[in-house]
């Protein structure tokens, strides 16, 4: 096995091949191995992913700790769900309406990050937290006097993403095969991931992520240094912001029907969680947090029918087992793997420097105090 690792990592045309080969090839192997219900979960996987990169250029890249990431989620739904639905009589196209979701939502992650340039750690993350709980309670209650979001009855009847006049809501016979329409939409899920990686990674190694590193690591040194942190800032903010309104558009598209119980606290709880179990920074570890987080709680229903056909009856249900070792997969992460399970060379360094780099420097701060 690490013979063909290696031989992949000396040759990465062939290695990238390969990996466009496996991707195009998952939801075929998926739906013929386990069944089309599989398919849909790597609809959501892969929507996972692009909310994870997003909140990572907020988190990871500029150290702000963001608990109301699942508002702009929201936003991008919403926004999809006016211009392209019988709500308001709209039925704007797809590859109109998509982007200016992500525009949308981008102008909020501004506004909420203008007030908060002052605000660091907890402070940031309460005043988050509340932004994204009155965005989901205006949401919950815009439906009077004027209707503009029909309550907690949600929106129905969106429209399906169409492109060049193929609906993705209609199978496809070809072949004597039947796709149906969740194979369709991992593909475009598929594109626009693969371009937030890209355009994530790019940032990353470019002057603005540099900025961020700087802000991240010090904030009164990266100003020191003649970084504008207000602007590095806002532009955090907006990015990330901008990342979940796209997700946001692609999930009303797919669904049809949004309400607020699908952007709760919670989420962002599990799209952070997905960011420090793969490694904070690094997208190969984002992506690797927000597969296994979305994949094994989907494996895990089949305990109930596993405890059925052995025992009789369900001792445990499925859905307490799920947070038990959710839980439990926590804790074991911040005692053995804090920086995460694919930190990025930075992080690695920062919790287990070489050579007693890390104990030198923190015997240096205690005698600086001193």
């Amino acid at each position: 096995m690490n013979l063909v690792l290696e031989a992949l990592r000396k040759r990465p045309r062939l290695a990238a091949l390969l990996l466009a080969i496996l991707l195009a090839a998952l939801p075929f192997m998926m739906g013929f191995g386990l069944g089309n219900s599989w398919v849909r979960v790597l609809d959501f996987v892969l929507l996972y992913v692009l909310l994870a990169i997003g909140l990572n250029i907020v988190v990871g890249y500029a150290g702000l700790l963001d608990l109301g990431y699942i508002a702009f989620y929201a936003l991008g739904a919403y926004l999809y769900a006016w211009l392209a639905s019988p709500h308001f009589g709209l039925h704007l196209p797809f590859w109109a309406v998509l982007p200016i979701g992500a525009a949308f939502a981008g102008l909020f992650g501004v506004l909420l990050g203008a007030p908060t340039l002052r605000l660091r750690g907890d402070y940031l993350a309460i005043v988050t937290l509340g932004f994204g709980e009155i965005i989901r309670i205006f949401m919950n209650n815009l439906n009077a006097p004027f209707n503009l979001t029909n309550g907690p009855q949600g929106m129905n009847l969106i429209d399906p993403v169409k492109l060049a006049g193929f609906s993705f809501a209609k199978p496809l016979h070809v072949f004597g095969l039947t796709l149906p329409p969740t194979y369709f939409y991992y593909y475009l899920f598929l594109a626009f991931t693969l371009l937030a990686i890209f355009v994530a990674l790019r940032l990353q190694d470019s002057r603005i992520g540099r900025a961020w590193a700087a802000l991240r690591e010090d904030e009164i040194a990266a100003a020191a240094m003649g970084i504008n942190t207000r602007n590095v800032k806002l532009l955090a903010f907006a990015m990330g912001a901008t990342f979940g309104g796209l997700a946001g558009g692609l999930f009303a598209a797919f669904q049809g029907f949004i309400s607020p119980e699908s952007f709760t606290l919670w989420e962002s709880i599990l799209v952070l969680c997905m960011i420090v179990l793969g490694g904070m920074g690094n997208i190969p570890g984002v992506i690797l947090g927000a597969v296994l987080l979305t994949m094994i709680p989907e494996a895990l229903r089949y305990i109930g029918d596993l405890q059925r056909a052995t025992l009789g009856h369900v001792v445990v249900d499925p859905s307490d087992l799920r947070m038990l070792l959710f839980g439990v997969a926590l804790v074991a992460m911040m005692l053995f793997r804090p920086a995460g399970l694919l930190p990025s060379r930075q992080r690695k360094r920062e919790f287990a420097a070489e050579d007693g780099v890390a104990a030198q420097e923190q015997a240096d701060l205690y005698d600086a105090r001193a």
